[in-house]
C-alpha cells in the first residue's frame, strides 16, 4: 500500500476514509480481506485514531464488516447486491436524463457527443483502462444537467459503488465496447427526445453491464433476463 501524504491535520479523518474507500471500490483491496488498523497507519503514515474512525465508517457504509474475534473484513461482493445497485441506478439516471432533457437538451447531446468521440479513440488504441473514466464521466455529464446537486450525488455514490464490482470486466474490450455502443443508444435516444425509448435505452444498458459484472466478477455467465 503506497504511502498517503497528509498535510493539513484537519482534514486527516476525512483523507484517510476517502483514501481507503478509494482503495476498496477500485478492488484494490480484495473481498475478505483482514483489515488491520495498526499495519494500515503505518503504511499510511498516520495514527491510529483516524483509520479506526475510518473503519468504522466504512462498516456503516457496507464495505467492510466487522467480525467478532477477527475485526474489519473486506465484505464479499454479493450478487444480490449488484441487482439493487443496477434497479436503483436505473430509477436515478431515467428521472437525471429526463430532467437534462428539459433543462439543457443542446448541451447534453453536445456533451455526449463529445465523450462518445474519446471513447470510440480508446476503442482504436486498444487500451480498456483509460474508459473508466470516460465511461464515469458519460453519465456523470447527464447527472450534471440534471441541475439537481442531490440526484448528481446519488448517482455518483452508485457508479462508484457499482465500479468494485465493475473493476474486471471493464478491463476487457469486448466489454468496452458493449459499453459504449449502450452510451450510444441512450445518446440516439435522447436525440429523439422521447423519454419512452430513453428509458428503454438506459435499462437496456444497464442490464448489459451487470450481466458484464456478473460474467467477470462472480467467474459465471448470468442467464439471460427473461
Amino acid at each position: 500500500m503506497r504511502r498517503l501524504v497528509i498535510k493539513n491535520p484537519k482534514t486527516i479523518r476525512k483523507k484517510v476514509y476517502d483514501y481507503l474507500r478509494e482503495k476498496l471500490l477500485r478492488g484494490e483491496i480484495p473481498p475478505r480481506e483482514h483489515l488491520i488498523e495498526a499495519k494500515i497507519a503505518r503504511e499510511i503514515g498516520t495514527s491510529r485514531t483516524p483509520v479506526r474512525e475510518a473503519l468504522h465508517n466504512l462498516e456503516l457504509e457496507g464495505l467492510i464488516e466487522s467480525i467478532p474475534r477477527v475485526g474489519y473484513v473486506v465484505k464479499a461482493i454479493s450478487e444480490q447486491e449488484v441487482e439493487e445497485i443496477c434497479e436503483i441506478r436505473a430509477a436515478i439516471e431515467m428521472l437525471a436524463t429526463r430532467w437534462a432533457m428539459e433543462k439543457a437538451h443542446e448541451k447534453l447531446i453536445k456533451e455526449l457527443e463529445e465523450n462518445i468521440h474519446l471513447s470510440e479513440q480508446i476503442i482504436s488504441s486498444s487500451d480498456p483502462k483509460a474508459f473508466i473514466e470516460l465511461d464515469a464521466q458519460f453519465h456523470e455529464i447527464i447527472a450534471r444537467h440534471s441541475r439537481s446537486q442531490r440526484l448528481l450525488e446519488l448517482a455518483q455514490t452508485l457508479r462508484r459503488h457499482m465500479l468494485r464490482y465493475r473493476i474486471e470486466s471493464i478491463y476487457v474490450m469486448d466489454n468496452v465496447s458493449r459499453a459504449i455502443e449502450g452510451h450510444k443508444g441512450i445518446l440516439e435516444a435522447i436525440k429523439k427526445g422521447d423519454v419512452g425509448t430513453v428509458n428503454q435505452a438506459i435499462q437496456y444498458h444497464l442490464q448489459q453491464s451487470k450481466k458484464d459484472i456478473l460474467r467477470y466478477a462472480f467467474k459465471e455467465t448470468p442467464q439471460e433476463a427473461g
